[in-house]
């Protein structure tokens, strides 16, 4: 067996050339942890030479063990040295890029805060809260037959039509964007016992142009109140409690004829503003009735022992006649300005 090669140190001057050529030229930390792992780890040239240490004549193993060792000191030395500058670069750029002028103008930015809709149909629902009511929800995305089957609308009523209703494809499957929150009203019966007095707040879809009185989407509050013995004096007390509570203790309503489907008899239902702007008058507000025996029979209620009345009103129609508000187009474009006429309310 011939003895082992000594380790040339030529081969350990060209390693180390090369280690510390790939060092400088590192201009981020993860370029150097490239080159330390290529030139000072455990598969570089530097380490092969380290291994071959066991190999060197007995004679020669202190003279080559101490050129390795020097070769690695020098490239782990300049490792350390890249590494500190770079450290150093980075934060400095860092601090540049998050430097501050303290004698520049600020930018100042308008708190968000909740709708003003949001907010009195919160209120509205509180009202009834503190009557005993039940506030109750329902999908938006609705079946015909909750729409109006449930609610007595005839096949033909001109309410099913594509030009007032936004109907889901397939036709088949019988789904539509709910036109009223009504459909809140038939669940409500359904799931739970009898008495109910729930009221219904939520987002509604009809067909109509954005314009100055009209809106595509939209919010409806209605109530369902459905027990023994109640009569149009419970319908009519309900609504001036809420009047009241809405446009002062001064505030009354009065009831006009009209048709639903849904109740009957039925009215329009006409709210006395005494301090609205201009004058006190009289502003449509909603409408109402007694529940019609067909919707009772719809949800299973017995009509001949429950008797029960409804009614509902618009919330965008409330705010806009409660706060003397001309355009309805400013309640739905999401200006900050808009907003912080009712107070910023988080």
């Amino acid at each position: 067996m011939s003895d082992p090669t000594p380790i040339p140190d030529a081969a350990v001057e060209a390693a180390t050339d090369a280690a510390l050529a790939a060092v400088t030229e590192a201009s981020t930390v993860a370029e150097l942890k490239a080159a330390r792992s290529a030139h000072a780890g455990e598969s570089s040239v530097l380490a092969k030479l380290n291994a071959e240490l066991r190999n060197v004549p007995a004679d020669q193993k202190a003279a080559k063990g101490k050129l390795v060792g020097q070769a690695r000191g020098r490239v782990n030395q300049a490792i350390a040295a890249r590494e500190a500058e770079l450290a150093a670069a980075e934060e400095a750029a860092q601090l540049a890029a998050e430097t501050v002028d303290v004698t520049a103008v600020p930018s100042r930015r308008r708190l968000g805060a909740r709708h003003p809709l949001s907010l009195l149909m919160e209120q509205m629902s509180d009202i009834f809260i503190g009557m005993g009511w039940e506030v109750a929800e329902g999908p938006e995305l609705e079946h015909e037959w909750f729409n109006f089957d449930a609610l007595n609308f005839d096949e033909d009523h001109p309410a099913r039509a594509m030009q007032d209703t936004f109907f889901v494809d397939p036709p088949e499957s019988h789904l539509l964007l709910r036109t009223h929150t009504s459909p809140v009203q038939v669940r409500a019966l359904l799931s739970r016992e009898l008495p109910v007095y729930v009221v219904a707040p939520g987002r509604v879809y009809r067909t109509d142009e954005l314009d100055a009185t009209h809106t595509p989407v939209f919010h409806q509050l209605e109530g369902i109140a459905i027990d023994r013995g109640l009569t149009m004096a419970h319908l009519r007390g309900t609504l001036e409690h809420l009047a009241r509570q809405m446009f002062g203790e001064e505030a009354r309503i009065r009831l006009r004829p009209n048709y639903f489907p849904f109740t009957e008899p039925s009215a329009e239902m006409d709210v006395w503003q005494p301090n609205a702007k201009g004058g006190a008058r009289w502003v449509e507000w909603g409408g109402c009735g007694m529940v019609n025996p067909n919707v009772l029979l719809a949800a299973g209620v017995d009509p001949e022992e429950y008797q029960g009345f409804a009614f509902g009103m618009g919330i965008e129609r409330t705010l806009q006649f409660r706060n003397d508000l001309n355009d309805m187009r400013d309640m739905v474009e999401g200006d900050v300005r808009f907003s912080a006429q009712f107070g910023m309310v988080v």
